[in-house]
C-alpha cells in the first residue's frame, strides 16, 4: 500500500455510534427474528437466549473444543480476544464472531437434526417470493427495446442498488444525478469499470457475492447479460460456505434465485434459462472459499484466493462488508484514495457498494462537504447513498 496513513480501527464501545447500535439492538434483534421464524427445540432455544446475553453483556467465549473450525477461528483472533467484552475487539471481528456463535447455537455444524439448517433461510425465501420480485422481474422486459450498452449499464445499476433494483431498471431523466446538490451516487467508476471489462476479448469476471434473494437476482442478471454479449467468456461468482451475516448468499441461495428466474415470464424468465445453461456448461463457475467468512480484511487473504483474483480480468465485490473488507474497517478520511488502500490487491478491482456503515474512501471533497452539510453524518449508513469505484 503507498504511504496513506491508516485510520483507526473501528470497534463499537462509543454508545451512540452505528456500530454500537448494531451490537446492542440489531445482533438480539435478529436472535429472537431466529428462534420466531425456525422451529427448533428447547435445546436450541436456550442457546440462543444464551448468545443474546453474551453478545450484549459477556465476553468472548472461545469454540468449543471439537468445533470443526476451532483451530481457522484461532488462526482468526479467537484466542487473541478471548475473556474481552465483545465491544472492545474490531468491529468486523465481533460482528462475524456473532454469526458464527449463532450457527454455533442452533446446530448448524453439529451432527443431528439441524445440520446444515439456514437459519436465515425462512426471510430469504419470504423476500425472494414477495410479490415485489414479480413486479422487479417485469420490469426487465422494458430492457429490451434499450441498445445492449444501455441496457448493460442499467443492469449494473440494479446490481448496485439491490432490493431497490427496480429503480436501476428504470432509465434515470439525463442529467439529473449530475445536478443533484446531494448525490445518490456518490463516486462513479462506472466508465473505468466497463473499460476494465472491454479490456480483454476472452475476460473473466469474478463477482464477490453480497445478499441472497432480490439482491442476488440482479447480480445474476448482470452476469447473464455479460456471457450472452461478449463482454466476458467466464464468469465467477464468490459466494458464503455457509449463513453468514442473515442474508448473505450461499450456493443454495444461487439456485433458488435461478429457479425465480427460470419460472418468470418473459425476460427474466429467458435470464433464467441462460443462466441454467451457464451453470451446467462451465461459463458461470461458483466458488464458497472459507476466507469469504473470514472476520478479516481482504488484505490478509490467503494465497490460493490471492491467486484466483489474480487471475480475473476484473474482480467485482460487492455489498457494504466487501466494502469493509477490501478496503480496511476504518475510519478513514472520507477523501482517502481508494486506488491507496486498494494497492495491495491482486489484479484490477472494483466496488458496487449502497453506504451501510461509516467506512469510506475515495470521494471528492466537494462530494462530502455537500453530503454533510446536507445530511450531517447520516448519509454514511443510510442506505440511500451508494458508490461504484474501480481500480485498474
Amino acid at each position: 500500500m503507498p504511504d496513506t496513513p491508516a485510520g483507526p480501527v473501528i470497534v463499537a464501545d462509543e454508545p451512540g455510534t452505528f456500530p454500537y447500535g448494531v451490537l446492542a439492538e440489531r445482533h438480539p434483534a435478529i436472535l429472537r427474528q431466529v428462534a420466531a421464524d425456525t422451529l427448533y427445540g428447547p435445546e436450541q432455544r436456550r442457546a440462543l437466549d444464551a448468545l443474546l446475553v453474551n453478545c450484549t453483556e459477556g465476553a468472548v467465549t472461545p469454540l468449543p473444543a471439537g468445533a470443526h473450525d476451532r483451530d481457522r477461528w484461532a488462526a482468526w483472533g479467537m484466542d487473541d480476544h478471548a475473556g474481552r467484552s465483545w465491544h472492545d475487539v474490531p468491529w468486523l471481528w465481533s460482528e462475524s464472531w456473532f454469526y458464527r456463535q449463532l450457527l454455533q447455537a442452533v446446530g448448524y455444524f453439529e451432527p443431528g437434526p439441524w445440520q446444515g439448517v439456514d437459519p436465515f433461510r425462512p426471510a430469504k425465501l419470504a423476500e425472494l417470493d414477495a410479490p415485489a420480485t414479480d413486479e422487479e422481474l417485469a420490469a426487465l422486459d422494458a430492457l429490451d427495446d434499450l441498445p445492449e450498452d444501455e441496457r448493460a449499464r442499467a443492469l449494473l445499476h440494479g446490481s448496485l442498488w439491490g432490493n431497490r433494483a427496480d429503480l436501476g431498471f428504470r432509465m434515470s431523466a439525463e442529467g439529473a444525478e449530475e445536478t443533484a446538490v446531494v448525490p445518490a451516487l456518490v463516486a462513479d467508476d462506472g466508465e473505468r469499470l466497463w473499460s476494465l471489462l472491454d479490456s480483454s476479448p476472452d475476460g473473466t469476471l469474478c463477482l464477490v457475492a453480497d445478499n441472497a434473494g432480490r439482491e442476488l437476482v440482479p447480480d445474476l442478471l448482470l452476469i447473464a447479460h455479460l456471457l450472452a454479449h461478449g463482454r466476458v467468456t467466464r464468469a465467477v461468482l464468490h459466494v458464503k460456505p455457509h449463513p453468514y451475516y442473515v442474508s448473505d448468499a450461499t450456493t443454495a441461495d444461487v439456485l433458488d434465485a435461478v429457479r425465480r428466474l427460470t419460472a418468470a415470464k418473459g425476460a427474466a424468465g429467458a435470464y433464467g434459462h441462460a443462466l441454467r445453461a451457464a451453470l451446467t456448461d462451465g461459463r458461470l463457475e461458483l466458488r464458497a472459499h472459507p476466507f469469504s467468512c473470514a472476520p478479516l480484511p481482504y488484505a490478509d487473504m490467503p494465497d490460493d484466493l490471492r491467486a484466483d483474483f489474480a487471475e480475473a480480468t476484473l474482480t467485482v465485490l460487492k455489498g457494504d462488508l466487501n466494502y469493509r473488507r477490501l478496503v480496511g474497517d476504518r475510519y478513514w478520511p472520507a477523501t482517502t484514495p481508494f486506488a491507496d488502500v486498494t494497492a495491495y490487491f491482486p489484479g484490477a478491482v472494483a466496488a458496487l457498494r449502497t453506504l451501510k456503515s461509516d467506512v469510506i474512501t475515495g470521494l471528492a471533497p466537494e462530494t462530502e462537504a455537500a453530503l454533510d452539510a446536507e445530511e450531517s453524518g447520516r448519509w454514511r449508513t443510510s442506505g440511500t447513498h451508494a458508490l461504484i469505484q474501480a481500480r485498474t
